[in-house]
């Protein structure tokens, strides 16, 4: 059997990549059937289950780079993946993004977690941005780690700026890694909740997993990775710019952070609601706002953030 497909209303290239890269590792699902790219034009022969398929999982491959910047191989491997793929996994409000360290499951445990993973899924950059408490930068490292079991990128990286209320980095003991580990602690423990601690320092040794200040982050192509930006509201929008810049053609951005903390030296200085705004509208751009609802940590610290909210200290005895 023998059919023709056109490509309608989109550059062939975005779907085919560059050098028909992506067409050919879609193609790989598809041995016994031929196919040749004429540009709009598909030209397929070979058994018509062979050709169906290919049709339904072609228009899938479109209806995705309609949702994303550009496409990936890995977007290739999603649409083939059964239980993995991402599509089939929000289509679970209940879905498993990883399990813990004790065989636990990590699901989003509110409306808002579950609005960040399925951004996560539709974009390439995602900001979320919220009150301590929420688990904004809990989810977003489980679904790093999820992308990382799942192989659909080679490398997660965790950065946060190094600025922190009464303390710096000169007058803390030891050498530069001595200086920089406390700041990076939080985003060890959340590793360590879903990794094991061996595996994990495996992963740390070989690059697999790099955790390091933003400034580091400077004259680098971070590409097939993850990169977690926590406690952006300590940047200012240089600093984001930097760093957003450095996204390669097939990866994902999380900015995290909480506009009432920022431990600047002015508070004006923060660059974090400053570029939200100024990239409202992108495609492949989203944010997600958490409030003091959304927090899941002990019940009094909705009460403690509340109170700060409304411009209270809390009442000592």
């Amino acid at each position: 059997m023998k059919k023709t497909i056109i490509l309608e209303a989109i550059d062939p290239i975005e779907i085919y990549g560059a050098g028909n890269r992506i067409l050919e590792e879609f193609c790989r699902y598809f041995p016994g059937l031929k196919v040749v790219a004429r540009g709009n034009e598909l030209h397929l022969e070979g058994k018509p289950s062979q050709i169906e398929e290919f049709n339904i999982r072609l228009g899938e491959l479109i209806e995705r780079r309609h949702r994303k910047m550009n496409l990936t191989a890995y977007d290739v491997e999603d649409i083939f993946d059964g239980e993995n793929s991402p599509e089939k996994f929000r289509l679970n409000g209940d879905a498993v993004i990883v399990h813990n360290t004790d065989g636990k499951p990590i699901k989003a445990r509110n409306k808002t977690q579950e609005s960040m993973v399925k951004a996560y899924f539709d974009n390439d950059l995602i900001f979320s941005v919220g009150p301590a408490g929420t688990g904004k930068t809990y989810i977003a490292i489980a679904l790093a780690v999820r992308a990382l079991k799942n192989r659909e990128i080679k490398r997660i990286i965790l950065t946060r700026p190094a600025v922190e209320a009464g303390e710096r980095l000169g007058f803390l003991p030891g050498d530069l890694k001595d200086k920089l580990d406390p700041y990076l602690q939080p985003l060890y423990d959340a590793l360590g909740d879903m990794i094991p601690a061996r595996k994990l320092q495996e992963f740390i040794a070989d690059g697999t997993i790099q955790i390091a200040p933003l400034a580091y982050m400077r004259g680098r192509t971070l590409d097939r990775a993850c990169v977690i930006l926590d406690e952006a509201q300590n940047t200012n929008v240089g600093q984001l710019k930097m760093f957003l810049t450095r996204m390669g053609p097939s990866a994902k951005f999380i900015v995290t952070g909480d506009a009432s903390q920022v431990d600047l030296p002015r508070r004006e200085d923060s660059g974090l609601l400053k570029s939200i705004a100024l990239l409202k509208g992108i495609k492949g751009v989203a944010s997600i706002f958490f409030t003091s609802a959304d927090i899941v940590r002990h019940p009094l610290v909705t009460k403690i953030v509340r109170a700060f909210e409304k411009g209270e200290e809390p009442k000592e005895g």
